[in-house]
């Protein structure tokens, strides 16, 4: 039976942010609100938590989750990031991107892309998530609560709890989000090229509307 707690959107509980990173580090399974829609997140080195997930959406092993990092320094940790890169991730985050992005050795191989050795990043802008982040200290393993078979994701945390109180450790209700995917931008390129066009605008990327 999971937990559910109901933190406030903009002012989240420092207690209860607490309890939730103690969940993570102790193999668990979060549903959080994002700044684009509810997410599944586990610990970074928890391969059974990350196992579990790939049950939940039915996921093969070729389908890469992303990093949840608090800032940019985190995001350099994992990612190798050149002047312009970090110029285009300072100027757009936090906010609905997701950024492909050469991974360094502190991400795990079988998190990475299996022939480009690449690793999607995120700071998401959600007050809970980033708090979330900063108590736990080192980047959530994530990705979007969509169920196997759904073309929308999950937005009703009394709901979800409802359909996977069996199956994650701990619900967090942040109130209504977004049914939005991120935007995904692949930087490891000349340019950034558009792999998926969600809630981020991507004029700041100099991509064009096709």
């Amino acid at each position: 039976m999971s937990q559910f707690f109901t933190i406030h959107p903009d002012n989240p509980n420092p207690r209860l942010i607490h309890q939730a990173a103690n969940v993570l580090r102790g193999g668990g399974i979060v549903v959080y609100p994002t700044d684009s829609c509810y997410a599944l997140g586990c610990h970074l080195d928890d391969k059974d938590a990350v196992a579990r997930i790939r049950r939940i959406r039915k996921l093969d092993e070729h389908h890469h989750m992303t990093l949840m990092c608090r800032d940019l320094s985190e995001i350099s940790r994992y990612a190798r990031v050149d002047n312009v890169q970090f110029r285009l991730l300072k100027n757009n985050t936090p906010g609905s991107y997701t950024f492909i992005l050469e991974a360094t050795k502190e991400v795990p191989k079988r998190l990475q892309h299996p022939k480009r050795s690449t690793i999607g990043m995120r700071i998401p802008d959600h007050p809970v998530a980033l708090a979330l982040l900063r108590e736990l200290g080192e980047p959530l393993l994530s990705t979007t609560l969509i169920l196997p078979d759904e073309e929308m994701p999950l937005n009703d945390a009394g709901n979800i709890r409802e359909l996977l109180e069996k199956e994650v450790d701990l619900v967090i209700d942040g109130g209504a989000v977004g049914l939005d995917f991120t935007t995904v931008i692949d930087l490891t390129g000349d340019a950034p090229v558009l792999v998926r066009r969600g809630k981020g605008d991507i004029a700041p990327f100099g991509i064009e509307e096709t």
